[in-house]
């Protein structure tokens, strides 16, 4: 256990360069938002140097209020029909072979947002069909209507991250539960048959590492391939103190564990996020594309 001022293995260089620049550039021009802004992620400058994105849709505020996240919390805006096509164009204009749109919790909305995801995904196949898309959406209150809603659009990688353990969630909104997103990973995997299920969790937070184990276990068995895990950051304005910063080698000793589970993709390291380096989860589309 590590505990008091940030750790080296933490700190982080500061954005720079050409890519970097283009990034946001295509962001403001389309009047985009990108979740690595809005969640302060400390990888911006590594992804956005090398052109990748995560777009984040359906406004700048979230109708749920977790203690850790950096994203507004209050009245929701209203749903931009244009948006799905100037996502669309900055995939194209990045040239992106893979692109992951996620999105603030939309409980106001009657399909949760469902169809404007779906949307997102038909503006950018309509341009770049090439382009492997990875949706990240909230929990639909596990409403297997809306969650088939995104699934029936075709996405290569669909996650829902369940962020801590059981123990520990009340760190989220209290809408939010852990049975109830094990339940919505659970559709998707039954639903959307062809796309890998992914989900993610913050490590640094409380939880043992046996409760680690146990939840990657209950995300198997609800049938997620693809997992992340990540140091706990706290933003600038969140609420949520860092219990711990766990050493690298605990990350790769959980991840070796997830591995001997059978998940297809591991990615456990302090810096990893749930869309870092998300081009390299195996796909359907990139093993067709590696048989021709």
């Amino acid at each position: 256990m590590v505990v008091g001022g940030k750790p080296d293995w933490l700190r982080v260089k500061a954005p720079i360069g050409e890519g970097f620049s283009r990034v946001r550039e295509l962001a403001r021009k389309n009047d985009l938002i990108t979740v690595c802004d809005s969640s302060h992620c400390p990888n911006i400058s590594d992804c956005w140097s090398r052109g990748h994105a995560t777009f984040m849709i359906l406004g700048r505020r979230c109708t749920r209020n977790c203690a850790f996240c950096a994203v507004d919390y209050g009245t929701p805006d209203d749903v931009d029909p244009g948006e799905p096509a100037r996502v669309a164009r900055a995939v194209m204009d990045l040239g992106l072979e893979h692109v992951v749109v996620t999105s603030v919790t939309r409980d106001d909305l009657p399909d949760q947002g469902a169809g404007h995801f779906r949307a997102v995904v038909e503006a950018v196949r309509a341009l770049r069909d090439s382009t492997a898309i990875e949706l990240l959406v909230p929990d639909m209150q596990a409403s297997a209507e809306d969650i088939r809603t995104v699934a029936e659009a075709g996405p290569e990688v669909l996650g829902h991250n369940i962020e801590t353990v059981e123990r520990l969630q009340r760190i989220r909104d209290r809408r939010s539960s852990y049975r109830r997103s094990l339940r919505a990973l659970e559709l998707m995997a039954g639903l959307a048959p062809e796309a890998v299920i992914k989900s993610s969790l913050m490590l640094g937070l409380g939880e043992t590492e046996d409760e680690v184990i146990a939840t990657l276990q209950d995300l198997r068995e609800a049938g997620v391939e693809a997992v992340t895990m990540g140091q706990y950051l706290r933003p600038g304005n969140g609420r949520l103190p860092v219990t711990e910063y766990v050493r690298p080698e605990v990350f790769a000793e959980l991840g070796e564990a997830a591995r001997s589970m059978g998940f297809r993709h591991v990615a456990s390291a302090p810096l990893v996020r749930s869309s870092f380096n998300a081009h390299e989860v195996p796909t359907h589309r990139r093993n067709d594309h590696a048989d021709r």
